[in-house]
């Protein structure tokens, strides 16, 4: 394996801070967001949807074929299936990453939704 991690290990990384204060820089730079029909949602349900989210490791060559953890869905009880997913961009978050394993040139957002926004 290269000294870098990989992007399973990044993106497990960036996923688990999600919504925790971090007082050390992180090599992993990006964003976190939900999508309006999350925002609308109770304040409680949130926490524990973007709990789930943080918390979430059951990866199958079914869910996640390409072996990235970048893709997840989650049930909510009340609410539903919510899906989240990370997307690589370049350090001005206009086009894709060159390189979506480099952190150098990446930015993660982690984009938190209900299916039915998908």
């Amino acid at each position: 394996m290269s000294p870098r991690l990989t992007l399973a290990e990044q993106n497990d990384r960036f996923r688990s801070v999600m919504q925790i204060p971090q007082f050390e820089a992180s090599e992993l730079k990006g964003r976190h967001l939900i999508t309006r029909g999350v925002a609308a949602l109770p304040p409680v349900a949130q926490i524990e949807i973007i709990a789930k989210v943080r918390d979430f490791n059951v990866f199958t060559e079914e869910n996640d074929p390409y072996g990235e953890h970048d893709f997840g869905a989650i049930e909510h009880e009340g609410v539903g299936t919510i899906f989240w997913k990370i997307d690589y961009y370049d350090l001005d978050y206009e086009m894709g990453s060159p390189d979506p394993s480099d952190p150098s040139v990446t930015r993660r957002v982690l984009t938190i939704m209900l299916a039915s926004e998908y």
